[in-house]
Parts: structure tokens; sequence; C-alpha cells
């Protein structure tokens, strides 16, 4: 099984490490230790809490007085907005991901979008690329007895 560092955890969540050790601390998802001792969190675990955190982050439920088949939605900041006569490119910061969006200007005026604003990227896709990075030392948990 994967077990992540608080370092990792954190990036992987968008938040700083200090923050991440205070959530373990008030109890709010389970941890282990890595071989070295370190304060670590299992897989699994870390992917419930960090759907725990997507469901209560505000914004999360923009979209929920409407149907869509949409399954990913990213609340963040609009950071870019270059527009030209037809089309606009909108760059929203959401947590450590940047989504850029390409809209008809109208569309990207009609939302209001500049740099500041909260909005919420919504994607469906069905041909979503998932890869997992090469390690160098892979980290897995001790056998349980």
């Amino acid at each position: 099984m994967t077990i992540f560092r608080v370092r990792e955890a954190a990036e992987l969540l968008g938040v700083s490490a200090d923050t991440l050790r205070r959530w373990a601390e008030a109890g709010r998802f389970a941890t282990t230790a890595d071989g070295a001792g370190r304060l670590a969190i299992d897989g699994p675990e870390l992917a419930r809490f960090a759907i725990e955190l997507a469901t209560a982050t505000p914004g999360a439920g923009a979209h929920a007085s409407v149907h869509e088949s949409a399954r990913n939605h990213f609340t963040g900041l609009v950071t870019r907005v270059i527009k030209d006569t037809v089309m606009a490119q909108v760059e929203i910061q959401a947590g450590p991901f940047r989504v850029v969006s390409l809209m008809s200007r109208e569309a990207a005026d009609e939302l209001g979008l500049a740099p500041g604003v909260l909005a919420v990227a919504s994607v469906k896709s069905t041909h979503v690329v998932v890869s997992t990075p090469q390690v160098s030392t892979p980290q897995t948990s001790l056998p349980q007895s």
C-alpha cells in the first residue's frame, strides 16, 4: 500500500504541511508512520479525506441546483483572461491545479470573468489520460501483525 509523508500529502491537497499536521492532531484522518518513523498517511485514507475536503469546500456544490452530467468541478480564482474579437482564454487556479478554458468572448463577458473572480470549471471528458509518477524509492506500509 502506498503511504504519503505529510509534505507530499499537503501538496496533493493544496494546503500547508502545518495545516495537515493540525488536522491530523484534531483526528480528521488516521495517520501512520513511514519506515523512518515520520508521520505519514495511507493512500486510501488520504483519498477518503480528499473527497471529504472537496465536498465540504465552499463553492464545491456551486451547481447543486443544476442537474448536469459533468462530474469534475474545480472551484478557483480566475488568474488570467485573454480575449480577441471572437474567443477568450480563461485561466483558473483551483488549489494546486491550473485549469485553462477556451470559450466565446461573449460567454466570458456575460460571466464577468476577470482576474480575481471566483469561478467553477466543470470538466466532462470521455478521454482522460491517467498516469502514475515514477518514484525512485516507493514507500509501502509495513505488514501489520
